[in-house]
């Protein structure tokens, strides 16, 4: 049976309001959302899912009003924690590129890819075992979202995340557990 997901990457967001989680989204980020919303309208979603994180949500929101569907929220949807201090954006490129070298590297305090891996895919799984044969879109976040796909083709790696945009959206078909396709719906 085949089922479908949306992979939606949150629209842009500004580094310096709030915090991980309430962090919202710029001027651009609401505006490409809008495109989002217009893109995925007439794809016969039957289901909308996120990250709790705000600028996740608000990526999905105006198609869930559109839609009339609620957003199920999932914790473990969220992004991958780094660190437990604040870091430098060269150190946490730097740690990074040391995380898809080596899946278990973490910086003090944060979670490893393989840690975020995990607890997304079982996520994920579960819900493509409750919802097969529908259409989901997922509001969710660059690191996460290549891990998610990196489960199931290791071409998803470091280079692909370096080239998604913010948003960014993939369409991804299953047959039960197995993915079959992806393809790139976003143009910028």
């Amino acid at each position: 049976m085949k089922t479908i997901i949306y992979m939606v990457r949150h629209g842009e967001s500004p580094y310096n309001e709030g915090n991980e989680r309430t962090r919202g989204l710029t001027p651009k980020g609401k505006a490409d959302i809008e495109k989002v919303t217009k893109l995925l309208i007439d794809e016969g979603i039957d289901l909308i899912i996120s990250s709790p994180y705000n600028r996740a949500i608000l990526s999905v929101e105006g198609l869930a009003e559109h839609l009339n569907l609620d957003i199920k929220v999932f914790e473990d949807l969220r992004e991958r924690h780094f660190a437990a201090d604040m870091i430098e954006n060269t150190e946490l490129m730097a740690s990074i590129r040391e995380s898809f070298n080596n899946p278990d590297y973490t910086l003090p305090g944060g979670e490893s890819n393989a840690d975020c891996q995990k607890r997304a895919i079982a996520v994920l799984k579960s819900i493509l075992n409750e919802h097969k044969g529908k259409r989901m879109a997922i509001g969710t976040h660059g690191l996460v979202m290549t891990l998610m796909m990196n489960h199931f083709d290791p071409v998803y790696g470091l280079q692909f995340l370096n080239q998604l945009k913010k948003p960014d959206i993939y369409k991804m078909l299953f047959e039960d557990l197995e993915l079959k396709e992806v393809t790139r719906l976003w143009n910028d």
